[in-house]
């Protein structure tokens, strides 16, 4: 393990370039991950006999070659995280110390799958989702909703991809244990749908107020209530999707949103700044305006306590998203924050190409790699 030392404190992120660029350079990406999706783009092409031939690359580390990189990072309860990536769903019970691949590893369920999507019932966090796309040549498994009733340690096909379509994503549900929604992309906004048996069966909820969204928010301790932000703004529905309504007061897209858990603070991320809701998400109102910061994760244990992700940096605001400072700089291309559950003052940070996993600390005002060795 090696740690990166803390540098300058800022009082506020520097301003972006202007809320357009900031919107289109997501929706640029959001596009790409569903080519990826619809394609399997970055997987390898069939080559046949060529591709036996091609020189197996080496491993950077216990994640694999400089090639693999995430697409999920969970972090839950008893020390447990979770990183579903482009080869292979690696699980840890020590906070990182030590890793295992637990699918999509040679011989394992989902061989020559890409994981992504991963996420977790809000009321039984033992109750995991996760998506799945092909990745190599020959597919060994079926592609399809795999979900988990033991934190992860193993994991079960629940429905295909043939019998449901092209799945954009999965949320855990907050009616039932067993609830879980998907978002099939290809239908617009007719495309999100709701299982209340694990993922086995699928019905329509309502028609989304947007053509696309691009972050679904289940409520925790709320039974049917649901968020969702779009590139047009924020909507919420009280009954499970059969109804929305757009949010007022809020400009430009939504790009994230996170809440600490039942009846704590809604935060919402996008073009102009951060959002609060302290009423369930039936109003918000704008506490940071200095510019966009893409995701933000809230500390469970503190919800005053936020961490946020541009393409260059990452802060930490300890008044609520009001006031923010930058973090010690990640040397790697940053990819997605998962705030510990239990201690306010951590918060873990995978990079891409290749896969690595860091640590921050707020006592030591600084990163530990928690990357296994090859």
């Amino acid at each position: 393990m090696h740690k990166h030392l803390m540098g300058r404190k800022n009082s506020a992120p520097p301003p972006q370039t202007g809320n357009s660029t900031q919107s289109i350079r997501y929706f640029v990406a959001i596009l790409m991950v569903s080519v990826l999706l619809t394609l399997a783009a970055c997987g390898g092409s069939n080559t046949g006999a060529a591709e036996t031939a091609t020189p197996v690359p080496a491993r950077v580390n216990g994640f694999g070659t400089a090639a693999n990189h995430p697409h999920s990072l969970l972090a839950l309860p008893n020390k447990v995280l979770l990183l579903a990536t482009h080869y292979g769903l690696f699980r840890s019970e020590d906070n990182g110390a030590s890793w295992k691949v637990v699918a999509g590893g040679e011989g394992q369920l989902m061989d020559g799958m890409m994981t992504y999507s991963l996420t977790n019932n809000t009321l039984n966090d033992q109750h995991l989702y996760v998506l799945t796309q092909q990745v190599s040549p020959t597919l060994k498994g079926t592609l399809g909703l795999y979900t988990s009733t033991d934190q992860g340690r193993t994991w079960k096909l629940s429905n295909t991809t043939a019998a449901l379509g092209n799945i954009f994503m999965a949320a855990g549900g907050n009616d039932t244990a067993d609830q879980v929604y998907i978002y099939l992309n290809d239908l617009g906004p007719l495309g999100l749908k709701v299982s209340m048996d694990g993922g086995r069966h699928f019905t329509d909820t309502g028609k989304l107020p947007f053509s696309s969204f691009t972050k679904l928010l289940v409520v925790p301790g709320a039974p049917g209530h649901l968020l969702v932000g779009s590139s047009d703004g924020l909507a919420r529905s009280t009954d499970g999707g059969q109804h929305w309504e757009v949010i007022k007061n809020i400009t430009g897209a939504i790009l994230s949103l996170t809440m600490p858990g039942p009846k704590g603070p809604i935060y919402a991320s996008g073009d102009a700044g951060i959002y609060v809701s302290h009423d369930g998400g039936a109003t918000f109102s704008q506490v940071y305006n200095k510019s966009s910061l893409g995701e933000i994760v809230v500390a469970p244990s503190q919800p005053q306590v936020l961490y946020a992700k541009t393409g260059t940096a990452i802060y930490r605001s300890a008044d609520g998203g009001r006031t923010w400072n930058t973090l010690p700089r990640v040397k790697g291309n940053m990819y997605s924050l998962a705030a510990d559950p239990a201690n306010p003052a951590q918060v873990y940070l995978s990079l891409s190409y290749p896969t690595e996993v860091y640590r921050f600390d707020q006592g030591n005002q600084g990163w530990t790699s928690l990357t296994p060795k090859p």
